[in-house]
């Protein structure tokens, strides 16, 4: 049985906004799934309505076989979720937070002592848990949260963009503690982020999403394998679809091959960067060129005509 499964979900905000648009896809148990796209393209309107937020305007989702809008309590029961926003009360200690959640899941209190013990040690915490949680750093909290969401032991955790906010160093730390969670065969984990490197690092499987439509999906290798071992980017003085014409002609480009503005994009797939880079220079095409590795931004780039990271 998959963990998550989706199909032709779409939610409608008053107004007309169409925020999801009949979206598809299945996570498998234990799978680490990503939905990569820019502030507004449809990733935590989708959460929401899997962690029974909001409801959907039409289409189903299920989670470990639970539908979420006719079997909401069971649903919730299978699965934890780490917003945005932080949640933790600040005037309380770490543990007195995740004994609350326990108490409210209703985890057995011995169960839920030795469970909250686990989780701090698992999450770096064990010196701080009996400190007010206001006197965490963005870091700690952020720790925090994610082990308030495991102590009811569930097996889908859902993470909205989870390193929003934080400065570099402590992103770092928190994106160790997330790989961690792989370690965790019985979790089935669906990440939300903007973050190239979060989706390459973290997730088996990524489905870009944008204007609330999956426009492709595939492991993050898969996807990269898409652009070939490298690309060529040049900046075009003239017409770029004349330039894009030569170079198609010339058999340097193949359908691929796009451009943003004065910008265009070659993958490179049975060609190495010097001969592409000779051959545009005999176009006359371009005085600057550069050759490098394709990136997430560059599939993202190819499939909506922006980039993730000015988009976000």
């Amino acid at each position: 049985m998959n963990a998550i499964e989706v199909t032709r979900l779409s939610k409608t905000y008053p107004g007309g906004v169409e925020a999801v648009r009949g979206i598809d896809f299945q996570v498998e148990a234990g799978e680490v799934f990503g939905l990569l796209g820019p502030n507004g393209a449809g990733k935590s309107t989708t959460v929401w309505m899997l962690t029974t937020t909001i409801k959907p305007t039409s289409g189903s989702a299920r989670l470990a076989g639970f539908d979420v809008s006719r079997e909401p309590i069971a649903a919730r029961r299978v699965s934890s979720v780490v917003f945005q926003e932080p949640v933790v009360d600040r005037s309380l200690s770490g543990r007195r937070n995740l004994e609350i959640h326990a108490r409210l899941w209703g985890v057995e209190p011995h169960e839920a002592v030795a469970r909250i013990n686990e989780l701090a040690g698992t999450f770096g915490l064990a010196d701080l848990i009996d400190r007010p949680a206001d006197s965490y750093s963005g870091g700690q909290r952020r720790r925090l949260e994610i082990a308030r969401a495991l102590v009811s032991h569930p097996r889908v955790l859902f993470l909205d963009e989870p390193t929003v906010g934080l400065d570099p160093r402590i992103r770092a730390e928190l994106l160790e503690v997330i790989a961690s969670l792989r370690n965790r065969t019985e979790l089935t984990v669906l990440l939300t982020t903007h973050y190239l490197e979060e989706a390459e690092r973290l997730c088996d499987r990524v489905a870009i999403i944008h204007a609330g439509r999956i426009v492709a999906l595939d492991t993050p290798g898969a996807l990269l394998a898409g652009l070939g071992r490298q690309l060529v980017e040049l900046r075009v003085d003239g017409s770029v679809n004349s330039a894009l014409a030569s170079l198609r002609e010339r058999g340097v480009a193949g359908e691929d091959a796009f451009a943003v503005g004065s910008r265009v994009t070659v993958p490179l797939h049975e060609h190495s960067s010097g001969d592409a880079i000779a051959a545009i220079h005999e176009l006359g095409l371009a005085g600057a060129i550069s050759a490098r590795e394709p990136t997430l931004d560059d599939v993202y780039l190819r499939l909506t005509g922006d980039s993730l990271a000015a988009a976000a």
